[in-house]
């Protein structure tokens, strides 16, 4: 699930709690939750319970996955795991071109390595003396263009002119300490966002001398970027003295051709540099020095990928009618990959006394003098690990893992019925959730079956927690229902018959549906995948058992789920999904909210 709040850094703490005693076969020792700290993968039943899960959500909240953040290696990783998966089971592929993948347009951008950079006839040494920084779009040809020296990055008091800038490429050295401009050569805007202006807008390219610092991978790694993205160079009004130029202005075409052919952006060794200006070093060169032409063939090519992919799948229905229906099962593949390394025992300690200072606060947010309260016992923590555990993977093992593999487990139940569901089953695991739902819309967009013959979308985003610890009103039988009511009391009322006819029903919490004090838990109804189906008029249930300390956390991990009380959610949903199979099509509501301000489960 997208985050709405800036998440509070951890302290360098450490914790851990571990018991003695073994799971099953498991020879490792449990946490308090009774879970190891690994599980090896084995073989899956069509049971839904707690070894499946745990064997599903080890794996798939693996370090190995790399937090599985769309446009990422990580995101493919993630949805190879759940299309083996699929495949395995004898699920039909249900993606385009009879594949189990619907791949967004994500691409990577870069040059290649026919790339070249001379001055004066002698070419530089590519991705050694010399590094091209790829953009959104190819950058504007060097022909015969002279070099200028122009000052120091980021510091107007020693720069040249535009004027003299203008049409030459013009040479940065960085402020002392080495440190970057802001908007140096290959600074990118938020798309979207309007770029301030610099006199260097009209220099054919800018280079900072700036790679003496890089080792040889690095410089490489500069033209080989990790990250893939589907957002193309925006349009933007020009940053005119005043504000916003006139429509039919000078500096408003200058400013859309330069986006259509942006500007090229080099990065140069101290030695690369002098060799533009012949000369042994760069000691004493004044701003305004003339140096060689240069010329440039920068090969630039923007290659599609698959870091970015909806994984769907189907059980054909058994009504040779009705089986032209759907009933949607859907969850988010992705989450938001790795960041620096930290004690990941710290996080842990810390985020189980934030929340519990959180729930005394009433979900309150906490302030800089609460959180300087915190204190743990770091002798005790280092008899357990007397090295610190770095973790630099935010694995996403309830934020979705819990609703990938629950809806994993849903598909294997289903497969394995004797008599399937008179409608088909469609299954989506969507990607790009945390970036914006991109990829439950590009869904909707170009769905893989008519979008009309979807009766009803059921979603899954957090069902692995939800303890008394985690929020208010958590137990294990916890799990709040949100939007069910919302486009259709048919479907509302159907989940609550189908929780009814549980041998132990769970606590349907409704209260989500409601605006409430809770930071960070307003509008949850818009902010998951099945908000896109609801655009759409299809009635939508979603499940979630809400958000906890370990929240886009690297201690969101397998180890610290519920998973007795996940597998009773993800039993419940799989009945739901039969139910609504095998029944009457909810009807859509005549006003939108339609539900009743009480409601009885």
């Amino acid at each position: 699930m997208p985050r709405v709040l800036r998440s509070i850094p951890a302290p360098a703490l450490a914790w851990v709690v571990l018991c003695a005693g073994a799971l099953g076969a498991q020879p490792a020792p449990v946490n308090r939750y009774g879970n190891p700290p690994s599980v090896k993968p084995a073989p899956t039943t069509g049971a839904i319970d707690v070894r499946d899960l745990r064997i599903r959500l080890y794996q798939f909240a693996d370090d190995s996955m790399q937090g599985r953040q769309v446009g990422r290696v990580g995101n493919r990783k993630g949805t190879d795991y759940i299309a083996a998966e699929v495949k395995r089971l004898g699920l039909l592929p249900g993606g385009p071109n009879g594949s189990y993948f619907q791949v967004l347009p994500y691409h990577l951008r870069r040059f290649t390595e026919h790339s070249r950079v001379a001055v004066n006839g002698n070419p530089l040494a590519w991705n050694v003396d010399v590094v091209a920084v790829p953009g959104l779009r190819a950058p504007r040809p060097i022909l015969n263009a002279e070099v200028v020296y122009g000052g120091v990055q980021g510091d107007t008091s020693t720069q040249i002119s535009a004027a003299e800038a203008a049409g030459k490429v013009v040479v940065l050295l960085p402020p002392p300490g080495g440190a970057r401009a802001s908007q140096g050569p290959g600074f990118q805007v938020r798309p979207g966002a309007q770029r301030a202006r610099s006199r260097f807008d009209d220099a054919v390219a800018v280079a900072t001398v700036d790679l003496d610092a890089l080792t040889p991978a690095q410089r490489v790694a500069i033209n080989e970027p990790a990250v893939a993205t589907q957002i193309a160079a925006p349009r933007m009004a020009p940053a005119a003295a005043g504000g916003a130029g006139a429509v039919d202005s000078l500096p408003l075409l200058k400013d859309q051709l330069a986006q259509l052919q942006p500007q090229a952006a080099l990065r140069l060794t101290r030695a690369g540099a002098a060799a533009l200006f012949g000369r042994a070093s760069l000691d004493g060169i004044a701003a305004g020095t003339k140096g060689g032409r240069l010329n440039a063939a920068l090969e630039f090519v923007e290659l599609p990928t698959d870091y970015a992919r909806n994984v769907v799948a189907i059980i054909p229905g058994s009504d040779p009618v009705l089986k032209h229906q759907y009933v949607a099962i859907g969850a988010h593949n992705d989450h938001v990959g790795f960041t620096t390394p930290v004690d990941k025992d710290s996080v842990k300690a810390f985020n189980d006394i934030r929340n519990r200072m959180l729930l005394a606060n009433n979900m309150e947010p906490l302030g800089p003098a609460q959180l300087a309260t915190v204190k743990v016992n770091m002798d005790s923590i280092r008899r357990v690990h007397p090295k610190a555990r770095l973790d630099s993977v935010n694995n996403g093992a309830d934020d979705d893992g819990s609703g990938s593999m629950g809806v994993l487990e849903i598909a294997e139940a289903i497969m394995a019925m004797p008599v399937k569901p008179k409608r088909s089953t469609l299954f989506v695991w969507h990607t790009g959730e945390e970036g914006g739902l991109v990829g439950s819309a590009y869904y909707v967009r170009h769905p893989t079956v008519p979008i009309d013959s979807i009766v009803a979308q059921l979603n899954i985003d957090m069902i692995g927690r939800g303890r008394a610890e985690d929020l208010p009103g958590g137990g294990d039988d916890y799990v709040a229902v949100v939007g069910s009511f919302f486009d259709s009391k048919d479907l509302g009322e159907t989940v609550q018959r189908v929780n009814t006819g549980q041998r132990r029903p769970l606590a349907l919490d409704y209260k989500i549906d409601e605006p409430i004090a809770w930071a960070g838990y307003n509008n949850i109804y818009g902010r998951s995948d099945h908000y896109n189906y609801a655009l759409q008029g299809i009635p939508i249930a979603f499940f979630f058992t809400g958000l906890h300390g370990d929240y886009h956390q690297r201690s969101d991990e397998p180890e610290f789920i519920d998973y007795p009380h996940y597998a009773r959610i993800t039993s419940y949903i799989k009945e739901l999904a039969v139910e609504v199979g095998n029944g009457p099509r909810p009807r859509l509501n005549g006003t939108r909210p339609a539900k009743p301000k009480a409601i009885v489960p």
